[in-house]
């Protein structure tokens, strides 16, 4: 098993240097066979990053990757659970491992086993945690893109200067990823596709076009936007390997001159026609590769530009979900404000309401 987690903050880390995450920001477990609750070991290896505290070290290290047989037994020493061989095991994986032997097709197309989860804290707190069983039959030794930072997750904050560009104009450029992608991934540069995203209410608007910046601040003379995006991705991992999925659509986002929102990079990468279903070629529908989708959540806040503290009055939990997906389908949940301010739970399987 295979497990991760990482975290930022729409918070300067310079302004809350013991932020949880603020030294190690991301942690990777694989090998795991025997910890009931992986996801917990990934937890426990990032805060654990072998600093003393009260005088004594709390166990961990700075290593951003731990692999079993040596982090199952840091498991047992951060006291968490174990359980026996059987409790993991299930008919139907078993049948999919004979048939997978056999090289027999699948009688209908499973998920991929991966869980994933992006979420924004009213603290300004974003984290993302995946965890998976990894893929059917693979080779022993096999590392997939959950446990590897950039491949199956991602999270990072940066700081966007606003009085760059006015709204609405165009930049007298589009920056050397625009100018590398724009003219290969249709979705990278183009305004009228539909965007995979479900909107959550936001204090200041995250939804701009591709050739406008965000220059919303009341005030640019002493304050800068502090902008948090955090992707999973679930499919076949070799592939979101191959194209360090995560972390290109993040860098979309925060390098490109003209600034897209998250949808627009998420969809350039696992998308219809994006860079996952493109690093697949002439295999593309018959073995598998490529396939696969990635959800995500971005945020923003105004913040000072010499503490990094947000602006009174403007919320830190509020946010936008995104996802796309390049297969029949992708389940996925999320919570959102309905117009009278009430939380509102959805579930999704396809890519139209049912």
């Amino acid at each position: 098993m295979e497990a991760s987690l990482m975290v930022t903050s729409l918070v300067s880390d310079d302004s809350s240097p013991d932020y949880p995450g603020s030294i190690k920001r991301g942690a990777g477990v694989m090998g795991l066979k025997n910890v009931r609750h992986p996801i917990l070991a990934a937890k426990e290896s990032l805060l654990r990053t072998g600093s003393r505290v009260n005088g004594s070290e709390d166990g961990g290290s700075m290593h951003p990757q731990l692999v079993a047989p040596y982090v199952e037994m840091k498991a047992r020493e951060w006291g968490l659970e174990f359980m026996p061989d059987e409790w993991f095991w299930t008919q139907r994986r078993w049948d999919e491992h004979l048939r997978g032997l056999r090289e027999e097709p699948e009688p209908v197309s499973f998920s991929q086993g991966t869980v994933g989860c992006v979420c924004l804290d009213m603290w300004g707190g974003v984290a993302v945690a995946t965890s998976t069983g990894g893929r059917t039959n693979k080779w022993p030794g096999r590392i997939g893109d959950t446990p590897t930072l950039g491949s199956g997750f991602w999270a990072e904050g940066w700081d966007v200067q606003c009085n760059t560009v006015e709204d609405g104009e165009e930049g007298e450029g589009g920056g050397l990823l625009d100018a590398v992608l724009g003219g290969c991934l249709s979705f990278f540069n183009s305004r009228e596709r539909s965007r995979g995203y479900a909107s959550l209410p936001m204090d200041v608007p995250l939804e701009r076009g591709l050739g406008e910046k965000m220059v919303m601040c009341s005030s640019p003379e002493n304050r800068v936007k502090r902008r948090a995006v955090a992707v999973s991705g679930t499919g076949n991992g070799d592939s979101f390997l191959r194209v360090a999925a995560a972390r290109t659509a993040c860098a979309m986002v925060r390098f490109s001159e003209r600034t897209p929102t998250l949808a627009d990079a998420v969809s350039a990468v696992a998308g219809p026609g994006g860079e996952l279903q493109r690093s697949a070629g002439g295999r593309w529908g018959v073995t598998g590769e490529g396939e696969g989708g990635i959800i995500g959540i971005e945020a923003e806040v105004e913040v000072d530009k010499d503490t990094g503290v947000p602006v009174s009055g403007v919320g830190l939990g509020r946010g936008k979900v995104v996802f796309d997906f390049n297969c029949g389908g992708m389940w996925r949940t999320w919570v959102e404000e309905d117009g009278n301010g009430n939380d509102m739970e959805n579930v999704m399987v396809f890519r139209e309401p049912y």
